[in-house]
């Protein structure tokens, strides 16, 4: 099977939702690897989850939920010129993402989230910003207490609610979503670097 119908296999193989339209264009504009593609899926999946969890629980929370979608959905595009990362670790990616979605057209508010999505510890930070980190950790099962602390934080602080109440609830939702993990990890190691 060749490269661009691996690429289309990670883009639309049943499973998580489809990313959004300009995202999976970019992917194939970039010749994108299959799995980053199929990862960008996952978390986009997942950030779907949690933003329909919120406008659940928080119908009057201020939330760009398409900026949130469209940032899980891109936020590793920079591992396309940053290809040592997609098997190991490292930050270039972060910037390069960023930068590559510009020059793209993609507009600045929509692009951070290549850049902040594993700088969710700066003071600025926005809940929308932390949304797309906690998705690109409980994809996998992996809960990050510092960032979830975050969240509940901004949510108590809009809601009126105590921290307490806050933390219970993301911590079911975040357990609810985290029960499918195995079944994301092998969706995403289906295919190849």
């Amino acid at each position: 099977m060749t490269a661009p119908e691996l690429l289309h296999r990670a883009l639309h193989d049943p499973g998580p939702r489809p990313l959004p339209d300009e995202a999976a264009h970019l992917l194939r504009t970039l010749d994108a690897p299959p799995r980053p593609a199929a990862h960008l899926r996952l978390v986009h999946d997942v950030a779907y989850e949690l933003t329909e969890w919120l406008a659940r629980q928080h119908p009057t929370l201020q939330l760009d939920r398409d900026a949130v979608l469209f940032g899980a959905a891109t936020h590793d595009i920079g591992k396309t010129a940053h290809a040592c990362e997609l098997s190991g670790p490292g930050s270039a990616h972060e910037k390069a993402g960023q930068d590559l979605l510009l020059a793209h057209g993609v507009p600045p508010h929509l692009a951070r989230f290549a850049a902040t999505h594993a700088t969710w510890t700066l003071p600025d930070i926005g809940l929308d910003d932390l949304l797309v980190s906690v998705a690109d950790k409980i994809w996998k099962n992996k809960r990050v207490p510092e960032l979830e602390d975050l969240v509940v934080r901004r949510l108590a602080g809009t809601s009126g609610r105590t921290v307490w109440e806050e933390f219970m609830e993301l911590d079911d939702a975040l357990t609810t979503v985290g029960e499918n993990a195995e079944e994301r990890l092998a969706f995403q190691a289906a295919y190849p670097v």
